[in-house]
């Protein structure tokens, strides 16, 4: 893997790979990232996370981190179609994607989904596209994904007591086309 060290006048950032001996601090950002979606009611299984389910979900997908001076500021992972628990189409799937509040509004969560498509998504698994699932009901999941790239490709009650929405973005529109075709529902 390249160098994921960054040095900028915000601090220096840098990207990893999260392992079980990290579920502690992960739980730790995932349970202060989710604080606001907690409040609003919305069932995300990160949400709800303890040190288990922590581990439990280390152990199956693959969980990275930007650290900013060394501290944890935003997480993301990747569910894999092959895995436990795939997304609905077939591609890797995005989830327990959180910013800690102490770094909010500073584009760190973007920078981090950059960096995972990049170096990650496109380069390693040359995936053709990405999904995740979001709350219909969330306040502004839905457009911070749009104006991510996302576009919406369906709708599920899944009984967590809001209506989950699938969201796709192509990352290589070259393979997509193909992709779909293999993959027509």
């Amino acid at each position: 893997m390249p160098d994921t060290t960054r040095f900028t006048p915000a601090g220096t950032w840098h990207f990893r790979a999260l392992g079980l001996e990290d579920a502690p601090a992960f739980l730790d950002l995932i349970t202060a990232g989710y604080a606001a979606t907690r409040a609003l009611g919305v069932h995300f299984a990160a949400a709800s996370a303890d040190l288990h389910s922590v581990r439990e979900h280390l152990e199956a997908n693959a969980a990275y981190v930007l650290e900013v001076d060394g501290r944890a500021a935003s997480t993301v992972s990747i569910r894999y179609p092959w895995g436990n628990n795939p997304g609905p189409y077939g591609l890797p799937h995005l989830g327990w994607f959180a910013t800690h509040p102490a770094y909010a509004r500073q584009g760190l969560g973007t920078r981090l989904l950059n960096w995972l498509e990049q170096e990650i998504l496109i380069e390693q698994l040359h995936t053709p596209a990405v999904s995740l699932g979001t709350a219909r009901e969330h306040p502004w999941l839905v457009e911070t994904y749009q104006r991510l790239g996302f576009f919406e490709t369906g709708e599920a009650n899944l009984g967590k007591g809001h209506l989950t929405v699938y969201m796709q973005k192509i990352l290589n529109p070259q393979r997509y086309p193909l992709w779909k075709k293999r993959n027509a529902l």
